[in-house]
């Protein structure tokens, strides 16, 4: 005998959709709130600070300043400010369990020196970290039986949303975690986290304008010969994202060896300075704004040099997020794939930009995330052109069998590696 079909009650997604709302807003709202602070300090330390003491900022002493002395202060409130600014994220998911309230005071004050600092990371894990908190902890507080994994969802949804400008991004990152009664049809589960991503990337959009894009030429299929380059870079790009794959546990078990965090992040820092400063600026903070900067570069910069931006950033990130920073690494892997494209393309001119910049961009973000769909995503929000898609789909199903069976960007450390020990 058949059973009759999972139901889901429309009004219980109705009910939802409100509080999923305000949770969307909310996120955007903490997301602009900690960068606006962090821009702001960032501002007065490399423009204000660097002026009033007669330092240029992009000399080799500020950046390792500057550098060497954020690593010691989030070192500070790793260890001694309560919650310890959360768990490693080297040791974490992009989605992982909710945290306590009393954690995230201290998780916001070490993200907001991270992106003041010219870290290379990104504020995706933290400020996920504090919005899912936040949501769980009052979500629960004010509608019980709506379960903590619901808000969860939702959260993350809200955060996506915001972060990117669009709802997109979130149900592509959804519709790979696997979240939720699998009984339930995929846009019954998606329609409360998608309220929130849609109501979060129009808060953001009101308040600030999101580009992802890199000026690029356009883009116009070019036969099979392309399709086969798109594959290449890809390949090769994912191939780069695995070296680092393979040195971020041991990067990180070499930084758990120092013991305590404030020496270990100060000595993060400290080599994140040597790095920017054999980069330049160019090499430091997230990454977004200084990809958009490589279209400037590209008349006066050589493959080999372009080359060198991206392996900087990618030894910049692997430092950073091994040795006890709070952040993100999506966008940071994002400038690597954009500078391995311009180096492509650099190269081999025959390559159309577009496509050399997409496909790299597909097969490094694919190592970091193993989200196939966030991938062809962030390639598509960097160069929005839809004739490129076909090879992007292409490109990042070779890049997958590269990754696949692969050990994730993460160290599974055990239980007693706690932050802050």
């Amino acid at each position: 005998m058949d059973q009759d079909p999972f139901r889901v009650p429309v009004l219980d997604l109705l009910r939802l959709a409100v509080p999923a709302a305000v949770v969307g807003i909310g996120c955007a709202l903490t997301l602009y709130a900690l960068s606006r602070l962090a821009g702001l300090l960032e501002g007065w330390i490399w423009d204000d600070l660097s002026a009033a003491l007669g330092v240029d900022r992009n000399s080799a002493l500020w950046i390792i300043g500057v550098l060497t002395a954020t690593g010691l202060l989030i070192g500070l409130v790793v260890r001694y400010v309560p919650g310890h600014a959360g768990p490693d994220p080297a040791t974490q998911e992009l989605v992982a369990a909710p945290l306590g309230l009393r954690v995230l005071p201290g998780l916001a004050l070490a993200l907001v020196l991270m992106l003041a600092g010219g870290v290379s990371l990104g504020p995706e894990n933290p400020i996920i970290g504090i919005n899912v908190g936040l949501a769980v902890a009052l979500g629960l507080r004010f509608l019980p039986k709506v379960k903590a994994n619901v808000w969860l969802a939702i959260a993350v949804s809200g955060t996506i949303g915001a972060m990117f400008g669009t709802p997109v991004a979130a149900a592509l990152l959804l519709s790979e975690l696997d979240a939720g009664d699998r009984r339930i049809p995929l846009w019954d589960r998606l329609f409360a986290p998608l309220v929130a991503a849609t109501a979060g990337a129009l808060t953001m959009l009101q308040l600030e304008d999101l580009d992802l894009s890199v000026q690029v030429p356009a883009y116009t299929y070019g036969g099979l010969e392309d399709l086969g380059y798109a594959i290449a870079i890809a390949v090769g790009a994912a191939a780069v994202g695995l070296v680092a794959v393979y040195l971020f546990v041991p990067m990180h078990r070499l930084f758990q060896r120092i013991g305590h965090p404030v020496l270990m992040l100060t000595a993060g820092g400290l080599l994140l300075g040597l790095l920017g400063a054999l980069g330049g600026e160019v090499t430091l903070f997230k990454g977004l704004s200084q990809m958009q900067e490589l279209p400037g570069l590209a008349a006066t910069t050589t493959a080999l040099g372009f080359l060198a931006m991206a392996g900087i950033k990618l030894a910049a990130l692997l430092v950073a997020a091994t040795s006890g920073f709070r952040g993100g690494r999506i966008f940071p892997a994002l400038f690597v794939g954009v500078a391995l494209g311009f180096a492509v393309h650099s190269a081999w001119d025959a390559v159309p930009l577009a496509l050399a910049v997409g496909a790299a961009v597909v097969g490094i973000v694919v190592a970091a995330t193993r989200n196939g769909w966030l991938s062809l995503f962030m390639a598509v929000a960097v160069v929005p052109q839809v004739s490129l898609l076909v090879g992007l789909v292409l490109a990042t199903l070779a890049a997958w069998l590269v990754v696949t069976n692969r050990p994730p960007l993460l160290d599974p450390v055990s239980p007693d590696a706690r932050p802050g020990s």
